[in-house]
């Protein structure tokens, strides 16, 4: 039978539905902008994703908070709403003590001692993540944490009645041990929050400090390094495993690759971000021995009560963390 142009169109329109029907659709919310090491991360990462399955798995970032914002993020991949999404972990710190973990002051204060106590919670925290619904691919690091004021802070009672940014449970929890007065404030929401003098200190990495323009409002950085809290991708389990296997590869290859190169590029911009800071402004201060002596003890505490949150389970991971370094 001689096929007529319709027909030609017919079935070329009819192998190209199916094969638009063969591309699966995720969504991925981020709350941080396009300049941030994560969300640079997340983009090599949804780039490898589609070249590793064929173009069979096409993932569309949604950064900057333009989706979900921060705390509503993990909900939205526990209910399938996005089937991947990037959370940090310290955001649900109320939710479970192993989400807490990575942001106590001065438990882990390098890369090297973050990775080890990563190793040592990870399997805690996806058996957390699976009852829900949901599995870890990875996380990253940012980098160390400092404080950000326009006063001099020489002790942490120097602290005491400042409007202090928290951005998650355990930044609220500092705040309240030095005396400061929290208020919650997202990534996106910071820049207005300095301007109009809603915040004037807060706990933070210099990725934060220069993602946000923080040297336009607020003139030191106390370089503390009190800890490393990480970003993790987290997936809606159901959706991951109704890929196929070419997919479900693509997306455990990607995610690694995108754990080791994330890592690295943190550590990388540590220093970046500080000479970066001070180029607009900022001076970078080294906190006095009474100040980290302070923040020491707030860091015993706040471990302290963790341990008593969090069990046996809790000890387990602490202890594994303390063998291994």
């Amino acid at each position: 039978m001689k096929k007529t142009p319709a027909l030609l169109a017919a079935i070329s329109a009819a192998a190209f539905a199916v094969n638009a029907h063969a591309v699966t659709k995720w969504d991925l919310p981020s709350a941080y902008p396009a300049s941030n090491l994560h969300t640079q991360t997340l983009e090599q990462f949804v780039k490898d994703v589609k070249t590793l399955s064929g173009g069979e798995l096409d993932i569309t970032l949604h950064s900057n908070a333009s989706l979900y914002k921060a705390p509503e993020i993990k909900r939205a991949v526990q209910g399938n709403q996005a089937q991947i999404g990037e959370i940090l972990l310290t955001n649900y710190a109320n939710e479970d003590p192993i989400y807490a973990l990575d942001g106590l002051p001065f438990l882990a204060t390098g890369y090297e001692a973050s990775w080890k106590l990563y190793q040592a919670q990870k399997e805690l925290l996806n058996k957390k993540l699976e009852a829900q619904g949901m599995t870890l691919l990875y996380t990253v690091a940012w980098p160390p944490q400092g404080i950000f004021a326009n006063k001099d802070i020489k002790t942490v009672d120097d602290l005491k009645g400042v409007k202090w940014r928290a951005y998650s449970p355990v930044t609220a929890r500092i705040a309240e041990l030095v005396g400061a007065q929290p208020v919650t404030i997202q990534q996106s929401e910071l820049a207005q929050a300095m301007a109009t003098g809603v915040v004037d200190a807060f706990m933070t990495s210099g990725s934060t400090g220069w993602d946000t323009k923080t040297y336009e409002y607020i003139k030191k950085f106390y370089d503390t390094q009190a800890w490393l809290p990480k970003n993790a991708v987290i997936m809606n389990k159901k959706a991951f495993d109704s890929l196929d296997e070419k997919s479900k590869k693509a997306v455990l290859q990607a995610g690694a690759d995108a754990e080791k190169r994330g890592w690295a590029l943190s550590e990388e911009k540590t220093q970046w971000y500080l000479d970066n800071l001070a180029k607009n402004g900022m001076e970078i201060v080294k906190p006095s021995a009474e100040l980290m002596s302070g923040l020491d003890k707030v860091g015993d505490t706040m471990l302290t009560e963790w341990i008593e949150r969090s069990g046996s389970d809790g000890k387990q991971v602490i202890d594994a963390y303390r063998a291994a370094k």
